[in-house]
């Protein structure tokens, strides 16, 4: 079964188990929305649903990620209790509070799209038939880490804090005043929660950085690409891409690095002072939210 067929059946399972204001009409303008901060958002809470409705939310967000991603996500909603309890419960965060929306009808011929979203992961899927437009797709990590006794027990943003420190790390030091641009890392990515994007300056070009860490690179590019199915991941052109970073250049710190090409953005930022708390996103600023599909769409079939 191809994503976009599985995305179909799965999306109608949870619209059979959960109430009736999962759905909205696909031109809502809720639908062009990310919001991976602690605030208010549209969609049913897992905490409104039952066993079979949370279960159906949780098959539909697996047919947008592999494996590993879908793994990944899942730690990430198991932390919001690890963070609760930190936290001293003051802020009454929990793992129930994550929400899905169905945007419009599952339909094999039509447009519609979903999205599984709440602290820390903002995930949406478009869809005209079988094509499927998979961004944008955050996922965040607050602790990053947690050890005990120098050993990692839950670290499920770890690669992509790791090949990032890699690509820093295979560079010369000729090239790296032009890579590392700021000396103190922004306080948020910054495409942030908004619909769209205005990406910021380029860094260096791929085609200038030597092999190894051309070739880190490529991993760290590969490492958010596939995130998303095989039948779902977007081409991109490697040998367009640039490479920049902010902030201090040791782990442990807050440190930011972005990856950009044509209609790609690719951030991490690690927002506090030991390093613990980290954003990632991948973005693609002319087609988030089906943008791509609906001017295919809208080319195909004029009005």
């Amino acid at each position: 079964m191809n994503s976009a067929a599985a995305m179909r059946d799965e999306a109608a399972r949870l619209l059979r188990a959960a109430p009736a204001s999962v759905r909205l009409p696909f031109d809502d303008g809720k639908r062009r929305w990310i919001e991976y901060r602690p605030e208010p958002r549209p969609g049913v809470a897992f905490g409104e649903m039952d066993a079979d409705g949370r279960k159906a939310s949780h098959r539909l967000l697996a047919t947008a990620l592999r494996p590993h991603a879908f793994a990944q996500a899942m730690g990430v909603v198991a932390l919001e209790e690890v963070l609760d309890r930190k936290e001293g419960y003051g802020r009454h965060r929990h793992s129930n509070d994550y929400r899905v929306l169905v945007f419009g009808e599952p339909d094999p011929a039509g447009r519609w799209g979903w999205r599984f979203e709440g602290h820390h992961i903002s995930i949406t899927m478009t869809l005209d038939g079988d094509t499927v437009s998979p961004t944008p797709v955050f996922l965040g990590a607050n602790p990053l880490a947690t050890y005990y006794r120098g050993h990692p027990v839950l670290r499920p943003l770890g690669p992509e804090h790791d090949l990032g420190f890699a690509v820093l790390d295979a560079l010369p030091d000729t090239l790296r005043p032009r890579v590392v641009r700021e000396a103190s890392a922004p306080v948020d990515i910054y495409s942030g929660p908004h619909a769209d994007v205005v990406p910021p300056p380029p860094g260096v070009p791929a085609a200038e950085l030597p092999a190894a860490a051309r070739e880190r690179l490529d991993d760290l590019v590969g490492l958010y690409l596939d995130r998303l199915p095989a039948d779902v991941a977007f081409p991109v052109d490697r040998d367009a891409l640039t490479f920049t970073w902010e902030g201090p250049t040791a782990p442990g710190t807050r440190h930011y690095y972005r990856i950009q090409g044509p209609d790609l953005l690719i951030e991490y930022d690690n927002t506090t002072a030991d390093g613990n708390h980290a954003h990632t996103v991948l973005r693609r600023p002319e087609s988030d939210f089906g943008g791509d599909i609906l001017r295919a769409h809208r080319t195909a079939h004029p009005h």
